[in-house]
């Protein structure tokens, strides 16, 4: 049971399948922390292997052994650039875990999702599960897995038609699936 608002509600899971192979999984839509939690929940289920990212103040004090043990990296938001690097050495080097990544980078609502998630896709050859949490619905659970060809726009165009239709817990919040470097051709979500 999960309270949303004032009211216990039971939550339908439809876990989809476990990832064969080292994946980045993105937990969205992120509107609130329960979002983030329920992401989390999915990965214990299946028993994934799992780590996630978190803003570095979450590390802050007693939380930051708590967050570690729980497969947590803290990201820097002034050099996120060095985590995306640290994380595909790691993953080269043999290190295999699902990556649950929240695109958004906040609850708060952004115009663009952060492209830390493509990068590491695409620089260490990971395929991207699409985890969602639907409050319509009230469901959770794990949707297709995608190989990323590199066409920033063709990728985000898939992503985008299986996340029409999710709202996260906070509908009012959602941020349409769409990164910077769509609008940029110049840019590179690759690298």
């Amino acid at each position: 049971m999960v309270a949303t608002d004032g009211r216990a509600r039971r939550r339908r899971h439809h876990p989809g399948r476990p990832a064969t192979r080292p994946t980045v999984v993105l937990g969205a839509p992120h509107t609130s922390n329960w979002d983030f939690v329920l992401m989390l929940g999915i990965a214990w289920r299946l028993k994934m292997r799992f780590r996630w990212l978190g803003k570095e103040s979450l590390f802050r004090g007693w939380r930051g052994p708590i967050m570690g043990a729980i497969g947590g990296i803290p990201v820097d938001r002034s050099n996120p650039a060095g985590v995306v690097d640290a994380l595909v050495s790691r993953i080269r080097n043999g290190d295999v875990f699902g990556l649950l990544v929240t695109p958004e980078g906040t609850r708060a609502g952004a115009a663009y999702w952060k492209s830390g998630f493509y990068r590491i896709a695409r620089e260490a050859g990971l395929p991207v599960t699409l985890g969602y949490v639907d409050r319509t619905t009230m469901t959770t659970g794990l949707g297709p897995t995608l190989p990323l060809t590199g066409d920033i726009r063709a990728d985000m165009d898939a992503i985008r038609a299986f996340y029409a239709d999710k709202s996260g817990m906070r509908p009012d919040l959602r941020v349409e699936p769409r990164l910077r470097e769509e609008d940029d051709p110049r840019s590179d979500a690759s690298g």
